[in-house]
């Protein structure tokens, strides 16, 4: 117990220190000209930034955004590249990006470069760009809505284990995992669906201009490799980072340029506040397996991911 006692002294001093350090370091103060900025959109796109331990990271719109009005708003800085690597993510917040992506156009050049993945949500963004650069091999397009959950009344009811339904609104509990979906509520869920789906790929088809056989292909919500999406006028150029620079180059008018990264950087505070978590984290970890070292062995961890 003193090396835990000594441990979270330590932790508690170094947030402390951090925390007024903090307060001395500007993100913005970089001047610069004829500059080329790099936004990258990665992970899953939600409201807040996420770093989940069994979903992963994510990004979200509000830091986007910001990082695209910076660009936007710093007259030094001549053309935007989305650097995107993305599964897609909710709806309102792909959408707030996407509808933010669009009202740059006529300001400044906006290039999106879809490096592995940018898919669903992620497309909804590239489409409203200038011009979509994207690697053969990537994956793009999945242009529809998904909405899924885990049921498993089954599993309850093997267990003796009843769900008593309570409710005040008979459709109150749609989407609960302690029952089955009516073929009447299913219906209902399809149709909201189908209203997303409708606008997502209205928008898609008005950003980068397709024809009604171009956009009877796509809705089926299947994704495509970057190869196959440049043939369906998904994608305009094949090609990586070095492409979509000098697309953004030739869009802006200019022949050199400096790369700058348009990314939130982390404070020493959050830097402190992220160790301290592992920290706990550790020491909670250490605490439980002296704890329960003799039934380590035979448990088995389900993780949902």
């Amino acid at each position: 117990m003193k090396k835990v006692r000594i441990i979270l002294t330590a932790v508690f001093f170094l947030w402390i220190a951090a925390y007024f350090i903090s307060f001395g370091f500007d993100d913005d103060s970089e001047i610069i000209s004829n500059g080329i900025a790099i936004v990258p959109i990665k992970g899953v796109i939600s409201p807040e930034d996420s770093n989940d331990i069994l979903r992963g990271s994510g990004m979200g719109s509000d830091t986007i955004i910001n990082n695209l009005k910076r660009a936007g708003d710093n007259d030094g800085i001549k053309a935007i590249v989305l650097e995107i690597n993305s599964p897609g993510g909710t709806v309102v917040s792909s959408r707030e990006v996407a509808n933010y992506v669009k009202s740059l156009s006529g300001k400044k050049p906006v290039v999106a470069w879809i490096r592995e993945m940018g898919a669903s949500g992620a497309y909804w963004i590239a489409s409203g760009a200038d011009v979509i650069v994207a690697d053969e091999m990537s994956i793009t397009g999945s242009i529809g809505v998904l909405s899924s959950y885990l049921e498993f009344s089954g599993l309850l009811e093997k267990y003796g284990v009843r769900y008593e339904r309570l409710v005040a609104g008979e459709l109150k509990d749609v989407g609960s995992p302690y029952r089955d979906l009516s073929e009447t509520e299913k219906r209902l869920m399809n149709v909201k669906l189908k209203k997303i789906q409708d606008l997502f790929v209205k928008d898609v088809a008005e950003n980068r201009k397709l024809n009604e056989a171009q956009v009877n292909e796509i809705k089926s919500g299947f994704f495509y490799l970057g190869i196959e999406a440049k043939d369906l006028g998904l994608v305009d150029v094949l090609g990586g980072r070095e492409e979509a620079i000098a697309k953004a180059k030739e869009l802006a008018g200019i022949e050199d340029g400096k790369v700058v990264e348009y990314k939130t950087k982390k404070s020493i505070l959050e830097l402190i506040e992220k160790f301290t978590n592992k920290a706990f984290f550790n020491i909670g970890r250490g605490i439980g397996l002296s704890l329960f070292d003799n039934e380590i062995e035979n448990r088995l961890e389900i993780m949902a991911l």
